[in-house]
């Protein structure tokens, strides 16, 4: 196998994984590990904390990650 082609599957692995985990630590309506970390941090004027804009620039980055590892293997790969 050639290099870039493992270099893209070792990162589309790890975004894959990274974009699981991210999106199960966000909270539903005030539950999850992001409100029981940051609760007793006042909310912003969005409502939102701190901890839950930084799970959401962190899984925005993981899925940018995924779907760019993603694109690139199409290209190297395109009938399969």
């Amino acid at each position: 196998m050639n290099a870039i082609v493992v270099l893209m599957l070792i990162i589309w692995f790890i975004s894959a994984v990274g974009l699981i985990v991210f999106v199960l630590l966000h909270s539903g309506k005030g539950t999850g590990v992001s409100e029981m970390l940051g609760g007793v941090m006042s909310p912003t004027s969005t409502g939102t904390s701190i901890i839950e804009k930084n799970l959401d620039r962190i899984t925005i980055g993981f899925a940018s990650a995924f779907m760019l590892s993603l694109l690139v293997l199409m290209v190297i790969y395109p009938k399969g």
